[in-house]
């Protein structure tokens, strides 16, 4: 063994070139930020980065957060990404397009998903959906004209007790009807402050989302009830009757 620094993905050697722009930010690619929010990028990605034990596994947060100042992972993003975590933009490009919450177009201010799985769908959710993007003029992952909302349609909000549900940018939205998502679109696209049913008393955009998600906190982790109502009934029923959860084999607890 010759000692030669490797590359994580195959094990082909790597330059110190291409190590130190993984570690350190390489100032010999251009991404097309602006200096100040270059700078700031950096800062917060090289948090995020030593977080973990190999840079390449920060990607997806890094993601997050190059979405957090462009609204959606742009060009300048991905090559951002590939530069600090000393991948290929083919690598970055690759999950990228995975994951939907990552957006390849410019998003708008909310990002308004209607959840239409099985249980929603029968309590309403359909109903929701068709009015909603008839009241918008905008269908699935399309944004309003004024950059407001960007309307999607969500496969499960894992919220059925709360059925039929819609989110914002992420955040609960319980027991909706037509009337009332219409009401809501409405209010935020008038810049009315909107709670969700849920969670922080206030409402982020989806770029203050992204760097939450990004794992860069706003101090709103610990605001509202996370469970409420039916998803405490079956709780209540079992320290009603004493019930509790069978040990494992062996437990001594």
């Amino acid at each position: 063994m010759s000692g030669e620094p490797t590359s994580e993905r195959s094990g082909e050697p790597r330059d110190e070139a291409t190590l130190a722009a993984s570690e350190k930010g390489s100032a010999t690619m251009s991404t097309g930020y602006p200096p100040e929010v270059r700078e700031r990028l950096e800062t917060d990605a090289k948090e995020i980065i030593g977080r973990y034990p190999r840079p390449r596994s920060a990607l997806l947060p890094l993601l997050h957060l190059v979405q957090s100042v462009d609204g959606y992972i742009s060009d300048e993003g991905q090559e951002f990404c590939a530069e600090m975590l000393g991948l290929s933009k083919a690598e970055v490009v690759g999950v990228a397009t995975f994951y939907t919450m990552y957006k390849r177009k410019p998003a708008g201010e909310y990002n308004v998903g209607v959840c239409i799985n099985t249980l929603c769908a029968v309590m309403g959710g359909d109903q929701i959906w068709e009015e909603l993007s008839e009241h918008v003029g905008v269908g699935h992952d399309e944004t309003t004209t004024d950059g407001k909302i960007t309307l999607e349609r969500l496969e499960c909000n894992a919220a059925c007790d709360f059925a039929p549900v819609m989110m914002v940018n992420w955040e609960f939205f319980d027991n909706q009807t037509p009337e009332s998502a219409k009401q809501l679109v409405d209010d935020l696209r008038a810049g009315k402050e909107v709670a969700p049913t849920r969670g922080p008393r206030r409402l982020c955009t989806f770029k203050e989302a992204s760097r939450v998600l990004a794992g860069l906190p706003d101090g709103q982790a610990g605001d509202g009830p996370s469970a409420a109502g039916p998803s405490l009934e079956g709780l209540k029923i079992a320290k009603a009757n004493g019930w509790e959860a069978p040990k494992a084999e062996g437990s001594t607890e």
